[in-house]
């Protein structure tokens, strides 16, 4: 199980607050009714994961530019680094790829999402069920 930091709790509610435009994009257009949960802004141990599956053990980071210096990329492998030792993906998108590919982005967290749950549930823990009611409208397409 990963720790839980409550001294990030502020940090979460003004980040949920302040999403990106391509943040909310993925969140409003796909996440939210993903059939299964995504939570945005979770604190995972020391960090911060822009979205979190726990069915899946999956982390979607959507980075800017800020990730891509010395200093973010270095962060970057860390918290990587930290989330592998308990069996959670990290997959990462640029703002860019968000914006202009969409649907590809959404059909990759799917795939993603998918083979994790099948994965998980080999290996003698009971396959997560989606959520109830959980149809995308739209699916992977803004509106």
């Amino acid at each position: 199980m990963i720790p839980y930091k409550g001294e990030n709790v502020p940090l979460a509610r003004e980040m949920r607050r302040k999403m990106t435009e391509e943040e909310r994009d993925l969140w409003y257009h796909f996440l939210q009714r993903y059939p299964y949960r995504f939570q945005r802004q979770k604190m995972l141990g020391p960090f911060i994961a822009d979205f979190y599956c726990h069915a899946a053990r999956l982390v979607v980071e959507v980075d800017g530019l800020q990730h891509y210096t010395e200093e973010g990329l270095a962060y970057d492998k860390e918290r990587t680094l930290y989330l592998e030792q308990f069996n959670v993906r990290v997959i990462r998108f640029t703002n860019r790829e968000v914006k202009e590919r969409f649907p590809q982005v959404c059909e990759t967290i799917d795939s993603v999402v998918k083979r994790r749950i099948t994965t998980i549930s080999q290996y003698g823990k009971p396959e997560p069920k989606p959520r109830k009611n959980a149809g995308i409208e739209g699916e992977g397409e803004k509106k």
